[in-house]
């Protein structure tokens, strides 16, 4: 008789899913770091052009794209000490919850790895690029936690000061959180209507062209 192999246990399933997770984190880890490189440096750019809203909105993708890595690593650590508990019976279900979860998560990652050609339309003034730019500006707004903008507001002062030279005021008082929660949205909504001003001139510009052709 020939020796029969064991069937995989749920947590030997488990721990293996949990690898193949953590080893295509770290690909993208290595991939989305080019990223947001770029996106720093495409927000120092339009600072030296005076383009404050675009170089916002490039620093805020950048600290989306850091933030989902973060708290993606932090989960598959997580899990991977409750895959190597002893009672895995017991954490099973949150194990499987989590792999899942873990899985959406990445395929939201693998889509923000668009490729650099994808970030350059962020400094881009085509149709085209000011409509991505306006479909990225949506999509950041319910997913960037008070926190994160707060840090990114940070950032890009710290960067306006070494692009221009010129050190941020520094306020006597410390804003209220809803007051900056506030002033965060008028500021993108005016940026909003800027690019969408924007796409509209171009647009008339296209069809006075085509009329005069």
């Amino acid at each position: 008789m020939g020796n029969s192999t064991s069937k995989p246990s749920a947590q030997d399933e488990a721990i293996l899913n949990l690898k193949i997770q953590r080893d295509r984190l770290h690909k993208y880890q290595k991939r989305i770091t080019v990223i947001t490189a770029r996106e720093h440096a495409i927000a120092a750019t339009l600072l030296g052009q005076g383009d404050r809203p675009r170089a916002l909105l490039a620093l805020r993708r950048k600290k989306y794209q850091e933030s989902l890595l973060a708290k993606t690593d932090a989960q598959l650590e997580q899990l991977e000490v409750l895959t190597s508990s002893v009672e895995f019976a017991l954490v099973q279900k949150d194990v499987v919850f989590g792999l899942q979860e873990g899985t959406r998560v990445l395929k939201e990652i693998q889509k923000e790895m668009g490729g650099l050609e994808q970030v350059e339309k962020l400094m881009g003034e085509t149709a085209e690029a000011v409509a991505y730019q306006q479909e990225i500006s949506d999509m950041l707004g319910g997913k960037i936690s008070n926190q994160d903008e707060d840090e990114v507001e940070d950032e890009l002062e710290a960067l306006e000061a070494q692009v221009t030279g010129v050190m941020p005021s520094v306020p006597t008082t410390k804003l209220p959180g809803k007051v900056r929660a506030e002033a965060r949205e008028k500021q993108r909504e005016e940026q909003r209507e800027e690019q969408r001003e924007e796409q509209r001139e171009e647009q008339r510009e296209e069809r006075q062209a085509m009329l005069a052709s």
